[in-house]
């Protein structure tokens, strides 16, 4: 397992990642889990059956230690009794509250499960803290200083990491001080997608209406992602090269409104299947986003609008537009 190159990324991985995005939804898999009477028990915590898909449909069958060395990965998610950052990297998981434990042989596909555990919808993973070895140092401590430690949950409920960061930049950037963590050299560039759902307009729940109160802790999540978004992009603002900040409902045409921009931001998150011009329409966005923002942060030349100089994808404009058509269509 490493990183591809970019014709690796265009010939094999694309390819690859439409088919089974096209092909085998994951909500049907997750369905089909519950044939097993022994998966009956995970009703509850549903991202354990989203998990058990990935593995059997999706052919995920690796762990934690099969992941490369460089680049360094780190998978988020959120432990709902710490209300901290629980992440997930080759040599092991935890969060700073719990410790940490070794997880070389953690199924990737459970790890990868926890991205979809969203409240209220999938849910938690649940895993057994007695599986684990835990240990923990003080504050700025080295590892060498750990010490065993038991946990006080005998299970541990862990939701996506967007509950806690939807951006994923604590790992890499001290927002408090506004600069990269001490452990990353001074050259690093930080690239940040942001595929957050803008938040809607208007207010027109009934008195008594329950949804009242997620409107509120939306309206809080918003707020809390904005104030990450403005420390991250006034360090990226002090000097070319920093890095990239690549927001989903970014305008990437002339036109208002961007029909590209509104297409990709308002499209629903589910585990369902794509379809063809769906999936092309996506992706045509996120390679014209990433062309103009890298370019306004200096990460690449000069381009302008419509970035044909960087080969702009084929169809991409048309292809948004018929994507959306059949969307309302649907609807």
């Amino acid at each position: 397992m490493k990183w591809p190159t970019s014709s690796q990324y265009l010939e094999d991985v694309l390819p690859a990642l439409q088919q089974k995005l096209c092909t085998r939804g994951l909500m049907g898999g997750m369905l089909r889990q519950l044939y097993h009477p022994r998966n009956w028990r995970f009703l509850a915590s549903r991202a354990n059956l989203v998990a058990g898909a990935l593995r059997e449909e999706w052919g995920i069958a690796g762990c934690l230690a099969d992941l490369p060395e460089i680049p360094e990965w780190s998978i988020n998610g959120t432990t709902a009794e710490t209300g901290k950052r629980f992440r997930f990297k080759r040599d092991d998981l935890g969060d700073y509250v719990l410790g940490y434990a070794a997880a070389q042989y953690f199924p990737l596909a459970e790890a990868i499960a926890v991205s979809a555990a969203f409240p209220g919808g999938v849910g938690p993973l649940v895993i057994d803290s007695s599986d684990y070895e835990w240990q923990k140092r003080g504050w700025l401590e080295s590892r060498d200083s750990a010490k065993p430690v038991r946990l006080p949950y005998a299970k541990l409920h862990l939701y996506d990491g967007g509950v806690y960061d939807n951006l994923g930049l604590e790992p890499f950037f001290d927002a408090g001080k506004g600069q990269l963590k001490a452990v990353l050299a001074a050259s690093t560039a930080i690239i940040v997608s942001d595929a957050g759902a803008p938040l809607s307009r208007g207010f027109s729940y009934f008195r008594m209406n329950p949804w009242r109160m997620k409107r509120v802790a939306d309206i809080m999540s918003d707020q809390s992602r904005a104030l990450r978004v403005r420390t991250f992009v006034s360090y990226l603002q002090r000097d070319l090269g920093r890095g990239s900040y690549l927001y989903i409902g970014e305008p990437v045409s002339n036109t208002s409104p961007c029909t590209s921009a509104g297409y990709a931001a308002e499209f629903p998150t589910t585990l369902k299947c794509l379809n063809r011009l769906e999936f092309e329409a996506l992706v045509s966005h996120g390679y014209l986003v990433a062309a103009k923002n890298h370019s306004l942060f200096g990460l690449t030349g000069e381009v302008s609008l419509p970035f044909a100089g960087l080969g702009t994808p084929p169809r991409g404009g048309a292809v948004a537009e018929v994507a959306m058509t059949q969307q309302n269509e649907r609807a």
